[in-house]
């Protein structure tokens, strides 16, 4: 079933959304590199960075998912839309897990020296890319090719 195209409120709440991408992916940036903006205030990456980083990749994915669910404008879910919504949330776990993993204590160092490590950076960069397919999958596809190919002939019958 097509949807209708967006009106001028949807169009502005995406927009928004997007805003809120966009402000997600500078806190995920200056989580990552604090040194940025002159905050970087030890040598090794600690709870506070990685707070920020994971907050920062929260509303990123938060905004995006927001975005798309404008965008879907109404159209009934599949179970495609549905395993990207939770390729997106399994994504940001992982994420989040990869990230605290010294803090949690299923990484390889004990607390006192707590180092990220290529396993857990390895891990975050999966888990990102496991949510962008997630919102991929969320994404509306477009008409089948059945329903495309309807259009025009129903459209030359309903001219004579």
């Amino acid at each position: 079933m097509p949807s209708s195209p967006l009106t001028k409120k949807q169009i502005r709440w995406a927009r928004r959304w997007m805003t809120l991408v966009l402000l997600g992916l500078f806190i995920t940036i200056i989580g990552v590199d604090p040194d940025l903006i002159g905050l970087d205030r030890s040598p090794v990456v600690g709870f506070v960075q990685i707070g920020v980083w994971s907050t920062g990749l929260a509303i990123l994915l938060l905004g995006a998912t927001l975005t798309v669910r404008v965008v879907r404008n109404s159209r009934p879910k599949s179970l495609r839309s549905e395993v990207g919504l939770r390729l997106i949330a399994t994504g940001y776990v992982f994420a989040v897990a990869a990230s605290f993993a010294d803090f949690l204590g299923i990484g390889s160092h004990a607390l006192p020296t707590i180092y990220f490590g290529p396993l857990q950076v390895i891990g975050l960069a999966l888990s990102v890319l496991t949510s962008l397919l997630g919102l991929i999958l969320y994404w509306p596809s477009q008409a089948k090719r059945s329903e495309r190919a309807a259009r025009p002939a129903a459209a030359a019958a309903s001219a004579d």
